[in-house]
Order: structure tokens, then sequence, then C-alpha cells
């Protein structure tokens, strides 16, 4: 795992949107993993520059997100489709049917599993996967516990994951308590996994990766086991690691 440590969130934003331009232009049609939350925010806002200030163009690239809440349809209002729309999909220039979010409310939550699972199979392998980092080492909605072998699955949400994501809601009490999240092996099918990590409260979250403990109880410890994996954090988020 390589690491890389910027002065803050602003860097950290403006350098992964440079690696996430360049594979595109050494691929115009390649396919991204996306995430969802307060993290890639500024990364997003580097790409929409990138639309309309570098030449970039996204319409042959394909997208494939990491979750999305169960019982959220994607006109709801804080669903994860709903997020990748207002925030990135609507200012670029990608074509809205080569982007992939599970379905939130599917008539069979199993079977969109496997649905999307194969989705994965057959549009990528993904070239370029950008992931976040939980306070509990989650990536993707892959609590703590997580079977490193898991593929997409149906995951009951902790109450410190409830909790981080409440402030997206009115109250705690309608935050869905369940999401589908692509798993810990499916991320691993990434020919490249880039990690965001920003600001102190993810500064415990950051040692306990570097420590190189592989443990199903700190999920993003399995990415030791892929060889093309980078860390990319802010000053803040790394001031536990010691020299």
């Amino acid at each position: 795992m390589k690491v890389v440590v910027f002065d803050n969130y602003e860097e950290v934003s403006v350098q992964v949107a440079q690696l996430v331009e360049a594979q595109i232009l050494r691929n115009d049609r390649s396919v991204l993993g996306l995430a969802t939350g307060s993290t890639p925010l500024g990364l997003y806002e580097r790409l929409i520059e990138g639309v309309t200030s570098r030449g970039i163009s996204y319409q042959n690239v394909r997208t494939i997100n990491l979750d999305e809440y169960l019982g959220l349809g994607e006109g709801h209002p804080e669903s994860y489709r709903t997020f990748m729309t207002d925030n990135l999909f609507n200012k670029i220039d990608i074509v809205t049917e080569n982007t992939y979010i599970p379905d939130g409310t599917p008539d069979s939550a199993e079977e969109e599993c496997l649905r999307y699972e194969q989705v994965i199979d057959d549009v990528g392998p993904i070239d370029l996967q950008i992931l976040g980092i939980g306070t509990n080492g989650h990536i993707g909605f892959n609590e703590p516990g997580t079977d490193s072998n898991s593929l997409t699955h149906v995951v009951e949400l902790v109450a410190s994951t409830r909790e981080s994501n409440a402030r997206f809601f009115p109250s705690i009490n309608e935050v869905p308590t369940h999401a589908i999240t692509t798993g810990i092996k499916s991320i691993l099918k990434s020919k490249q996994i880039i990690v965001m990590a920003t600001g102190k409260d993810k500064a415990e979250a950051v040692k306990t990766l570097l420590s190189k403990d592989m443990n199903e109880s700190f999920p993003a410890s399995i990415l030791w086991n892929h060889d093309n994996v980078t860390l990319i954090v802010d000053r803040d988020a790394y001031q536990l690691v010691k020299s």
C-alpha cells in the first residue's frame, strides 16, 4: 500500500481528481468505482471542473457505485442515486444508462445482490475504485466482522454508522437500518484502489489501517491483500501515525 500525505482536504481532492482524469485520458472507456458521503464531495467538484475547464469527457465512461440504502427508492432525496445525480452525474457529460447503483427498493434483496454482482463482473473489472474509510474501518457498508470473501450482500448498519450518517436525515430515526453493499471480495476485483481519508476523526482509523494487522474486525485492513492500493490522506488524518 502506497501512502501519500497532503496538507489538507482540498489538496487530497485535487490529487485524486488528477488520478481519475489520468485514468480517463489513458482509456476513455474506463470503468470507475465511486463512493458517496462527505469525503468524495471535493473530488466530485474537481471532476466537474475538469469537464468545464480541462476538456475531460465522460461520454464513454461507466461508473459502478458501492452501495445503496435498502428501502430508499432512487427518487428519495437521501438515496445514493440522488446523491450521485445531484453532486456529479447531472453536471458532467456521462450517459445515465452507464451509471450503476444498486436498487434500494427491489422485489427481492437477495436477487438484487446477485444481479448487482453480475453487473460488476459484466461491466467491470473496475479500473479505478474510490473508497472512503469509516471510523470503525468499514469500506462501502462492509461493517466490522464482514467476511473478507463477501460479494454484494445486504448488511445491517451498526449504530456508529447510522449516527455518522444521521446528519443527512431529518432525524436518526429516518436513517435506514440496512443497505445493499458490494462486498470486500467484490471491491478487491478492482484493478486499482484509492482510499481517501481526511480530518482528525479518521486519524485512529488510518493508524489502525497502517498497522498492517489484517483482521475482519477492521474491514479496510483486508485491502493489504490487493497489490495496487494508494492511501491518500491529509495531515489531520495522518497525525497518529509514527514516522
